[in-house]
């Protein structure tokens, strides 16, 4: 089981308090470091200093790390357009060695696009499914060949397709609870699905639903990484849990319910069910980002003994 910190600064981040929990993420074994896209806060936190642009923190952290993977969980597709993201995601790749993944979704969240005069489409589902296309078919594009794209949304002709990522194949994150629609978009263009914030019910109902699309793409469902993303508040006695519950506004027993809370014992035999259904992966939702405590209670206790 991979376990990956993920962060959402929107509600509260410098670069250099992102850096130091990157560094962190690195040294203390953990697997990747992934961030939001969001340029507004959610909920009571005052976002303050203000929001950071995910590609360009991670273009920094490229190149402050040297072993973790890089990526978001999801780049909005109402911030970028989607041969501007493909050359964005490719450079950030080559300024890290070939160390990112990029998780794409439609965008959701109207009111930060009406904070920044970003347009907010009605068809944004559409939308990404010609953003896919787009972004897999420039960096597919043998050097020397051109792309062309003729769609509803966006159309481009005798693009070089440059620059290529490091890797060859840059891997590509879908995820979301749809029933239709993600599953067959998933079983398409993905490398990853990850489900966020869903009960071990609703993943399996979920991780079913991508691997049946999978099959009928004429895919190896196995072929595909599940993952899920899942708030993390861990705690080596009932009060730390209830410290660390308390500095982010979240109620224990919610935790428990909808999240990885309690002892480290606690979080392993949870981690453990959803590995049942499938999952070998799970990003570590870290509200707290001054606590690295926290991360370091979760290397040595959660994720030592799911690598054993």
């Amino acid at each position: 089981m991979d376990l990956r910190i993920f962060t959402e600064p929107q509600q509260g981040a410098t670069y250099d308090a992102l850096l130091t929990v990157a560094k962190a993420t690195e040294d203390l074994g953990f697997d990747a470091f992934f961030r939001s896209d969001h340029y507004l806060r959610m909920g009571s936190s005052d976002g303050l200093p203000g929001p950071t642009d995910a590609w360009i923190t991670l273009a920094g952290l490229a190149r402050e790390t040297k072993r973790i993977r890089l990526g978001t969980l999801m780049t909005a597709g109402t911030f970028r357009l989607p041969g501007v993201l493909a050359i964005q995601v490719a450079q950030v790749d080559q300024m890290s060695g070939g160390r990112v993944e990029l998780g794409l979704g439609a965008g959701w969240f109207e009111e930060e696009h009406k904070a920044y005069g970003i347009p907010f489409p009605k068809e944004k589902f559409a939308r990404l499914e010609e953003q896919l296309a787009i972004v897999t078919g420039l960096w597919a594009t043998e050097p020397g060949k051109t792309f062309d794209h003729a769609g509803k949304h966006y159309q481009l002709t005798d693009s070089p397709a440059l620059p290529k990522p490091a890797q060859a194949k840059v891997p590509v994150l879908i995820g979301g609870h749809g029933a239709n629609r993600t599953p067959r978009l998933a079983a398409q263009y993905a490398d990853e699905f990850n489900i966020p914030f869903a009960s071990i019910e609703d993943s399996e109902r979920q991780f079913k639903r991508v691997r049946a699309a999978a099959e009928r793409a004429g895919r190896n469902a196995d072929d595909l990484v599940y993952s899920n993303a899942l708030v993390a508040c861990v705690g080596k006695d009932d009060a730390e849990v209830a410290r660390r519950a308390a500095v982010i506004g979240r109620d224990v027993d919610e935790l428990k319910a909808n999240g990885l809370a309690g002892s480290p014992a606690e979080v392993v035999e949870k981690i453990g069910r959803y590995a049942e259904l499938g999952a070998s992966r799970v990003y570590l939702q870290v509200l707290d980002l001054d606590d690295l405590d926290h991360l370091e209670l979760i290397s040595s206790q959660v994720q030592s003994q799911l690598r054993k």
